[in-house]
Order: structure tokens, then sequence, then C-alpha cells
């Protein structure tokens, strides 16, 4: 009997390190199973596929916006035409003689005051002419008449001018006569009645007739020839 007491103690421990054999050998595979916290970090999750892509910065083609035809159309110049009139007092005769857009105007009172003057034709049928020396002449072209002011030195009226039927209109002569310059110009109104004035070196004096189906005149016993503006 006192010799089973250090074989019980014997068992025991071989029991008791059985055991603990048992215990290490369970948290050596629980620790091999768990994820190591020394591994590199997830990647980021890429981005959603449903995601607005982004615009380009180069605009794509479009059709073009067909043009609306314009409704109105364009005006163009007054057809050519000779107009010929008076001022309202009557003391000078005007004319006017369109071509392609431009106006070439004459003015005189048959003795001393007379002016040329030049310039265009606005597509509304608006005349501001000038002579260059401060005569001027204003109006506007409505249907068959032309209707205005005119200045020059000692004279600023009012005009009418009607479209003028041949031999009515703007006539006008230049040559050398005797050594001096001759220029003439001459109205000649519905009717037949005529207004002039012939400058020779500048210096006017009434015109004598020309006949209208020729256009002859004789100045100073030279015949010329007054002619149309062309």
């Amino acid at each position: 009997m006192q010799r089973s007491g250090p074989l019980y103690t014997l068992l025991a421990g071989l029991a008791l390190a059985l055991i603990m054999l048992s215990l290490n050998a369970t948290t050596g595979d629980v620790a091999s199973s768990a994820p190591s916290t020394s591994s590199s970090p997830a990647p980021a999750p890429s981005p959603r596929a449903s995601r607005t892509p982004p615009v380009s910065s180069t605009p794509s083609p479009s059709a073009p916006t067909p043009s609306t035809p314009s409704t109105a159309s364009p005006r163009s110049a007054p057809p050519d035409a000779d107009y010929a009139g008076r001022t309202a007092d009557g003391a000078a005769s005007v004319a006017v003689a369109l071509r392609m857009g431009k106006a070439v105007a004459y003015v005189c009172d048959g003795r001393t005051k007379e002016a040329w003057l030049r310039g265009d034709v606005g597509d509304d049928g608006a005349l501001r002419l000038t002579d260059g020396h401060g005569a001027r002449l204003e109006g506007t072209l409505r249907g068959a008449t032309i209707s205005g002011d005119v200045r020059l030195t000692g004279l600023r009226q009012p005009f009418e001018a009607r479209k003028a039927v041949k031999p009515s209109g703007l006539y006008r002569a230049t040559a050398s006569v005797r050594g001096a310059k001759v220029v003439g110009g001459w109205i000649v109104l519905q009717g037949g009645a005529q207004v002039g004035i012939v400058s020779r070196d500048g210096e006017p004096s009434a015109a004598p007739r020309i006949d209208t189906g020729s256009g002859a005149v004789t100045v100073d016993g030279e015949r010329l020839t007054a002619r149309p503006i062309p």
C-alpha cells in the first residue's frame, strides 16, 4: 500500500503533460489560420461603372440651321431720267438728271445766278447735291417728282421738278471761243420755255436759245452744240 502512492503521482503527472501538449497543439492551429495583420492594405475600390464620363472639349458637329429668306426685296437705284421745274417764287429754274445712282443738277435764273451740283441718289430717293462752293440742293424723289430746297448765293427757295419728256430736260455745251472758255447750261421746260446761262471765262450772261432737235446754238458767232447730260 505504501508503494502505490508514488505510482499514482507518476500517472497524474503523465496525464497533466498530455493535456498541456493537446492545448499547445490547438493554440498553434488557431494562430496559423488567423489573417496576418502585417499584410499590405487592400486596394481602393475602382470607380463605379455608372459614373458620368468627362465631357469632351471638342463640340460635336451639328446640322446647320437653314437661313430664313428675306421677304423684303432690296431697293434699287432710281431709273435714269430727267426732271425739270422751277423754284416756288418762279425766280429760277431747276433741272436734275439721274444717271446710274448719280445725280447732276443745274440751277439758274437766266441772268447771273447759276450752279452745277453733283452727288449720289439714295435707295430711298434722297438727294444731297453740292457744287463745292457752298451751293446745295436737297430733295427727295417720289414717283415722278423731285421736291426739296435749293440754296446758292442770293437764292434759297423750295422747288419742284417733274419728270421731263424729251426735248425737255438739261443741256450743256463747252468750247473755246475766241480764246475764252465757254460753258453753257440750258433747262428746257415742258411747253418749250428755256432758261440758261453762258459763262465766258467765268463771266455769266443770258444764254441764246438752242435748237432742241439738234442742240445747235450760236455763241459769239461760233456754232456750238448743246447736248443732254449723258
